[in-house]
């Protein structure tokens, strides 16, 4: 029962809260700004972060990366990327959403590109997708009313890593005039 009421709340607030920004794949030299979203749980996620990086820089597009970091860190251990954009499971609510920090940076960055290079995005990645203002969202898996305007999904039989799916976005996002 506790179940279902939460999928009751969560469309409401998805419904209430989602942007009304209409998307559209937009070229690369339309793009001001991005933002990417990441799970430090891949092996691939420290290079990943530096192709993302590099590759909107060498394009003059400012941006970040958020981290989604669920893993379970003890009292010794240290948070491995900042504390300002990445989301653990301390800074999401009851309902699964960020917390209004995270959105609030996450809306501050106010970019054009919203990618999500996570391979099965949970609430929270769902949440931040779809309140995010940006004009062209990216994703390795659809969700419900076609949120991604592209979706690099992994072929038959083999699962890439963000890194090599990050190379296969980059490809159609240099192509794409």
């Amino acid at each position: 029962m506790l179940e279902f009421a939460k999928e009751i709340l969560r469309k409401r607030s998805l419904k209430r809260n989602a942007s009304n920004v209409s998307t559209q794949i937009l070229p690369l030299g339309k793009m001001r700004s991005y933002v990417a979203v990441i799970d430090v749980e891949d092996t691939s996620f420290d290079s990943c972060k530096t192709a993302i990086m590099n590759f909107f820089r060498a394009h003059n597009i400012n941006g970040s990366v958020f981290f989604q970091d669920f893993r379970k860190i003890g009292s010794e251990d240290r948070l491995i990327t900042s504390i300002q954009t990445t989301i653990t499971k301390k800074d999401l609510d009851w309902l699964g959403r960020p917390n209004k920090y995270k959105l609030h940076v996450l809306k501050e960055q106010d970019p054009d590109v919203f990618i999500s290079l996570i391979k099965e995005p949970n609430f929270a990645v769902e949440y931040l997708a779809r309140t995010s203002r940006a004009r062209f969202k990216i994703g390795r898996l659809q969700m419900s009313n076609d949120l991604f305007d592209l979706v690099i999904k992994d072929p038959a039989n083999k699962s890439l890593s963000q890194y090599e799916s990050f190379q296969a976005i980059k490809e159609y996002l240099l192509r794409i005039q």
